[in-house]
């Protein structure tokens, strides 16, 4: 099993900043293989009526994606040593506001955090 907790959302005018972490824990990552460090992390926002979307991932090499619409704003990062993963987010836009999600795709199973609410208003 795998658990995702998210932490850091609120509420921030526009312009503004936040930073959302991720904290990744489970017996699976002690698998030679399945070290959390070799593992893609992503940030997922989600709104009420649309589909999920990947706002930006980043691979155990530390490759780094992001979704055009955040680019040049948002900065992933990770943290090996303590399992973490984190999204400054800067520049905030109201269509920023969302549910924010941490996710990873391992052994054959998608896992998801409950969510961080971010909320981009004046």
């Amino acid at each position: 099993q795998v658990q995702l907790v998210e932490s850091g959302g609120g509420l921030v005018q526009p312009g503004g900043s936040l930073r959302l972490s991720c904290v990744a824990s489970g017996s699976i990552f002690s698998i030679g293989t399945m070290g959390w460090y070799r593992q893609t992390m992503g940030w997922y926002r989600q709104t009420p009526g649309k589909q999920r979307e990947l706002v930006a991932d980043i691979t155990g090499s530390r490759s780094t994606n992001y979704a055009d619409s955040v680019k040049g704003r948002f900065t992933i990062s990770r943290d090996n040593a303590e399992n973490t993963v984190h999204l400054q987010m800067n520049s905030l836009k109201p269509e920023d506001t969302a549910v924010y999600y941490c996710s990873i795709y391992i052994n054959n199973a998608r896992y998801w955090g409950q969510g961080t609410q971010v909320t981009v208003s004046s």
